[in-house]
């Protein structure tokens, strides 16, 4: 946590602001004027739309800030960037889009082939993440302005928060005669909402979140008001044709639901709970309440919850939609992306137990919390680091989280706002089953941000119950008295005339101000200086250097999601794998002009320095090739073993790097790799591989779904102890000439080999080749960076001699 002096100068104005809030709020006391009282029934009957306008208006114009200043102009999480290719594809209208060989020059992290692709290794790639947002953002993509979708979700979020307000903390009706009153609730929690430098990020940066908040409050909202249309006693000559506004209501609170279940699954379980505390008090029958002519009439909850599941149906159907796409069946396309690409098996799943977090993904952070798996300990201490987080999130500052402490004990007396109190609830143990705290700066616990609306509605409850207590007649002091003297009589709850209302409204403005100032700030901050401080990939850079047309290659995973498009036109932007299938897939392109992007972080900070330089291929095909195994990372698919990329500088491992095969348990483990088969067909391949201790296992060449060929490897000779890492190159094999599919089958450790032996006649045609390694061809000092030898079997790479070129 860091927190101080200003140092940015968006921190030193929201300062500035923060103090001209309280002048202007304590000149406004100070003199102390009663406000004109209307003369007649033309004063606007509803002034509390104009202020949530100007509002919304202030929130989007944030947002947009946002992006220029702390974002410099793109996406800058990978969860965003990922988003961004999401989104992007479905405005081209893909779910899935195809993909074709070199199919390492496009997949990598959180992208997930198809079910069809995963078996025959050809077929269609997807985003993982669901598709409730990046369906918004795609319309952004159609417009041609996509980074404008945040701000105008901004705008929604705030006039959306200020109806959860109004319907959850209603204002009492102003007296006949007077002017009309803003409610001073609903005003606060719009006035917070805009303040919120959580949701500007949010609003900001292509996350999900924004768009889950504004579902969230949508959803509660609607809900509260379908029940207040649904007990409502009919006027007199009302038009049976006309829509029934409860059933209306009902069907956009379950329009919202859907749609959050297709944006953040669970923050849908938890929306789910929390509408059941909005149904629970009046699902009872009602008697008439004191002063009523009638007794209330009953709710028409069946009808009503049937315009709710009706209204459901476009958002989950378009979820199941995605998944079906990007899995080749109605399964999770999370799930199945960390099948086939993170380990130990069955990391990624929502609940708990042993084996639960992914060592690829999120490695440093399982190891350090998660040793002795995912129980109650380990998820207590998750949520707890995520609260910690999140006590910045609602005001700017952990000290103001108390004002939405105290509005949620307000709430909890009120029936009808008790809802607002359990949601924060419901959604902190709706995550709880996940292992990952899912925090970073600038975007604070980024899975409770869903329910901030509901919060910013609780601190302005807090706020108001204070308002009201200080102009009470039991209060004493100056202030009391400028509170009395600015509204004649007692005040009414909940609302203030305008004249009173601007005061408290400054001094409501100025904490998150000042929270900003003083503690958030540092957090957005760090968030603009990381990771080199720039997108990723600009494409406004690419055009600067004049490629107007041809290939663009890029190093991370950031810049492809921001720069590819399934769809391309004259430039089309591909990963960079520093090996022969940067060639294959410019051959397989046509052989155009070839670009690399490179995006330089200074190892000291500071802004990355962004080149853009020609990469020539030989016309000539060369008479060898060399595939890095950290390249064909994602694998096709695992079984009782995982496979990740891994770093070893400085030992034998060709580039630095190579493709590290880990056991789960005892019996058959596999690990399949796929290799591009146009341009492998009539070559002879040499699989290179790499062990560390007492490190085996056995590589099989599998071609069509027949196997062609074993090798077996030993672990290395024990006669140069200190060895970080042993490398060999296997006997070349051939490959058939009308091949089609070509795999590798990794299998590590010695029951690899039993299993092979088990089924010798199947490999009788075969002609394995048993290797054992010698530890002292290439020998280097350890270093931090390198494998310890404690049993590691790995794909270094695969030579490749002879072979088709594009135009064979």
């Amino acid at each position: 946590m860091r927190a101080g002096l200003p140092r940015d100068p968006a921190q030193w104005l929201a300062l500035a602001l923060s103090v001209a809030a309280l002048l202007g709020g304590a000149w406004l006391l100070r003199r102390g004027r009663s406000p004109g009282v209307a003369r007649s029934g033309r004063a606007s009957p509803r002034p509390g739309v104009a202020v949530a306008a100007a509002l919304a208006l202030l929130a989007a114009l944030i947002s947009a800030a946002y992006v220029a200043v702390y974002l410099r102009g793109g996406p800058r999480i990978i969860d965003a960037t990922s988003y961004w290719l999401e989104a992007r594809a479905m405005a081209a209208g893909y779910l899935a889009w195809p993909l074709d060989e070199p199919e390492a020059s496009v997949l990598g992290r959180f992208l997930v082939r198809s079910g069809a692709a995963a078996q025959q290794g050809a077929g269609e790639v997807a985003v993982i993440f669901p598709p409730g947002y990046p369906a918004l953002l795609s319309l952004g993509f159609l417009a041609g302005a996509p980074l404008a979708v945040g701000p105008l979700l901004a705008a929604a979020l705030t006039i959306a928060t200020y109806d959860l307000a109004a319907r959850f903390a209603p204002e009492a009706p102003a007296p006949a005669g007077s002017a009309a009153r803003i409610p001073l609730v609903p005003l606060l929690a719009a006035l917070f909402s805009a303040l919120c430098a959580a949701l500007r990020y949010h609003t900001a940066d292509t996350m999900s979140h924004g768009l889950a908040a504004l579902c969230f409050t949508v959803a509660l909202a609607s809900a509260r008001r379908a029940l207040d249309h649904a007990r409502a006693i009919p006027t007199a000559g009302a038009s049976r044709r006309r829509l029934d506004p409860a059933v209306g209501a009902a069907a956009l609170a379950g329009l919202a639901a859907g749609w959050l279940a297709a944006t953040r699954p669970p923050s849908a379980l938890a929306l789910a709970a929390a509408l059941l505390f909005v149904v629970l008090p009046v699902s009872a029958p009602a008697g008439p309440r004191h002063g009523d002519p009638a007794p209330r009439p009953s709710p028409r909850l069946g009808r009503l919850a049937a315009a709710l599941a009706i209204g459901a149906l476009p958002g989950l159907a378009l979820l199941a939609a995605h998944q079906r796409a990007a899995t080749g069946a109605f399964a999770s396309s999370q799930s199945a992306y960390y099948a086939v690409s993170d380990g130990p098996l069955g990391c990624f799943r929502y609940g708990f137990g042993a084996g639960v977090g992914c060592l690829g993904e999120h490695g440093d952070f399982v190891r350090h919390n998660l040793s002795e798996g995912y129980g109650f300990l380990a998820a207590a201490g998750t949520t707890l680091r995520r609260l910690k987080l999140h006590l910045v999130d609602a005001l700017n500052a952990e000290p103001l989280v108390l004002l939405v402490i105290a509005g949620a004990a307000l709430a909890l007396r009120r029936p009808r706002s008790r809802a607002l109190a359990v949601a924060p609830l419901l959604q902190i143990a709706a995550y709880a089953p996940f292992y990952f705290d899912g925090n970073y700066p600038g975007g604070g616990a980024r899975f409770l941000a869903d329910v901030l609306p509901v919060e910013h509605v609780l601190a302005a409850m807090a706020c108001a119950a204070l308002a009201e207590r200080a102009g009470s007649p039991a209060a004493r002091g100056g202030l009391a008295r400028r509170l009395r003297a600015l509204v004649p009589g007692s005040l009414v709850p909940g609302s203030l005339v305008p004249t009173a209302l601007l005061p408290a409204a400054l001094f409501a403005a100025a904490l998150p101000l000042a929270g900003f100032a003083f503690r958030a700030g540092f957090d957005h901050a760090a968030l603009r200086d990381r990771e080199g401080g720039l997108p990723m990939f600009d494409p406004a850079a690419v055009a600067r250097a004049g490629v107007a047309r041809g290939l663009v290659f890029v190093d991370t995973d950031h810049g492809f999601n921001l720069g590819f498009d399934p769809a391309p036109g004259d430039v089309a932007v591909l990963r960079y794998r520093g090996d022969a299938l940067d060639r294959m897939a410019w051959e397989a392109r046509g052989r155009p002009p070839a670009y690399r992007y490179g995006f330089a972080i200074p190892d000291d900070g500071g802004l990355a320095s962004v080149s853009i330089a020609p990469l020539a291929f030989d016309a000539a095909p060369p008479r060898e090739h060399l595939i890095e195994g950290e390249s064909l990372w994602p694998p096709r698919a695992q079984r009782g073993a995982w496979a990740l990329p891994e770093h070893a500088g400085g030992t034998c491992a060709s580039g630095g790097r190579l493709l590290a095969v880990h056991a789960a348990a005892s019996g058959e483990a596999v690990v399949r790799v796929g290799l591009p088969a146009p341009w492998l067909r009539g070559a002879r391949i040499s699989p290179r591989v790499a062990v560390a201790g007492d490190g085996a296992g056995e590589v099989r060449l599998v071609v069509d779904g027949a196997l062609l060929h074993v090798w077996r490897v030993e672990p290395a000779t024990a006669d140069a102890p200190g060895a970080p890492l042993a490398c060999a190159e296997l006997p070349p094999h051939p490959i058939p000439e009308d091949a089609v599919g070509i795999e590798l089958s990794l299998s590590p450790g010695d029951a690899r080999g039993k299993a092979a032996a088990a089924r010798a006649p199947a490999l009788a045609v075969a002609d394995a080749a048993r290797i054992r390694v010698e530890a002292a061809a290439e020998r280097a000092p350890r270093g931090p960076d390198r494998p310890a030898t404690g049993g590691l079997f790995a794909l270094d790479a695969v030579s490749v001699a002879g072979g088709n070129s594009v135009d064979r």
